[in-house]
């Protein structure tokens, strides 16, 4: 599954987690009953939140609700999950999504996708995947040409992009497309007025899915010499902070204007994980839960040592190397609590001639192979990680694991069903207020 939004469990409450699996699991049946089993591949995190935004509009009601059956996913649980117009528009629009990814994946000739068989198949799944979408989103109201059309000039877009060029005018297609299906959830939920802040809302959330992915993407390629709209621009992860933090603040602002009948998991999706996600791409993450980075103590402190709350950019509070640069092991800053960071130095290890990625090696700087960051792997073209994601599914590691690599990027993540005891400042949280620990004021 890919998307931004990927909240740590333990920071939703019972409650909210409840609320959020239901949308996860009702977009995947919603897809498999109107699509087909194998549409089911196309689930993703970001796709919910259409399905959540139109709940937050009309209020959640038994009617809006069924029970399924056990799943492999969910440990062989029943659960209660999401119907309804929301999450066939979350289904429309993941279709056509999935299927711009696939394209793209295409144009750059990633993994197997380089062999024209392989291409040619997949692009016959992207244009089913495209009518699909068309005649799902056209029984609700919503013209997905605009979100197709958006698609067709990303790579005029890029190939027109240069040095010098602003990443909003390379981010602008995906831009259109996210803003497009957040305002059509005000048109299903019956609220008109709120169509302008949402449409407004999905813009700069279209903005920050855009940018994330180009920098989380930027060392992987380079590697492949796959386009990446950093290095073409030229634009550094400083510039490409700011922008996400505008459109961070921009969306807070946009929300306030939204009238929601139960806001508390938009809230919390758009407003405290949109944040994180920024965070983990830039490696500033603050979750405490083990695998998602250690806690900041000095975190959005007031008197701190970092005046907004977070270090200054290409620097990290624990020795960690600015973005993008990988020292070898060696002397170096201490870490948390006075612990080395098995990172941290500029020392060169002896004998530096190793395959691992931090020598001379075959993978390594001074090597033949691809150089990536340390412990990360070249993801997989499509088909290979279709048969990843199915061995995930039957396995049940998606749901149960406690952390599994992903089918296609071949990152770290942790499975959806995973709980642990520790805590944050909106854990208990129900309601919009979110204990007075956040400044947006919603």
């Amino acid at each position: 599954m890919f998307g931004i939004v990927r909240p740590c469990q333990h920071r939703l409450s019972e409650g909210l987690r409840s609320e959020w699996m239901a949308h996860l699991c009702g977009l995947c049946l919603t897809l498999r009953g109107d699509h087909g089993q194998f549409a089911r591949i196309v689930t993703n995190y970001d796709g919910l939140l259409v399905s959540v935004l139109t709940d937050a509009q009309t209020g959640r009601a038994d009617a809006d609700r069924r029970t399924a059956g056990p799943c492999p996913l969910r440990g062989m649980r029943t659960a209660s999950v999401a119907r309804g117009e929301g999450a066939r528009l979350a289904a429309s629009v993941s279709l056509v999504l999935a299927s711009a990814k696939v394209r793209d994946h295409i144009a750059d000739g990633n993994g197997m996708l380089r062999r024209r068989p392989l291409a040619a198949a997949a692009r016959k799944i992207a244009k089913g995947w495209d009518r699909a979408g068309a005649r799902s989103g056209g029984t609700l109201g919503f013209d997905t040409a605009v979100l197709v059309d958006a698609v067709d000039r990303q790579p005029g877009i890029e190939l027109l992009a240069g040095p010098g060029t602003p990443l909003t005018a390379v981010t602008e297609p995906t831009e259109t497309a996210t803003s497009a299906a957040f305002a059509h959830t005000a048109k299903l939920a019956g609220r008109s007025g709120n169509a302008a802040p949402l449409a407004e809302a999905g813009r700069l959330f279209g903005r920050l899915a855009h940018l994330l992915d180009a920098v989380e993407d930027r060392a992987a390629d380079a590697a492949e010499g796959a386009w990446n709209p950093l290095t073409a621009t030229g634009a550094t992860l400083a510039e490409a902070r700011r922008l996400c933090d505008d459109a961070l603040h921009g969306i807070r602002l946009a929300l306030r204007e939204v009238e929601f009948t139960d806001p508390a998991l938009a809230h919390a999706l758009l407003v405290h994980e949109l944040p994180r996600s920024v965070d983990r791409a830039f490696g500033t993450t603050t979750c405490s839960h083990p695998g998602h980075g250690a806690a900041d103590p000095h975190q959005g402190q007031p008197g701190g040592p970092y005046p907004y709350g977070q270090p200054p950019y290409g620097q990290s509070p624990y020795g960690q190397p600015p973005y993008g640069q990988q020292p070898p092991y060696g002397q170096g800053p201490q870490g948390l609590n006075g612990l080395q960071h098995p990172y941290a130095g500029d020392q060169v290890p002896p004998g530096g001639a190793g395959g691992d990625g931090h020598g001379g090696g075959p993978g390594g700087p001074g090597g033949s192979g691809p150089h990536l960051p340390h412990g990360r792997k070249p993801p997989r073209g499509f088909l290979a990680g279709c048969g990843a994601f199915m061995g995930l599914c039957c396995t049940c590691k998606l749901c149960c694991a406690e952390e599994y690599e992903g089918p296609w990027s071949r990152k770290k993540r942790e499975g959806c069903c995973q709980d642990c005891d520790c805590c944050d400042c909106c854990d208990s949280c129900e309601c919009c207020e979110c204990c007075g620990c956040c400044d947006c004021g919603a």
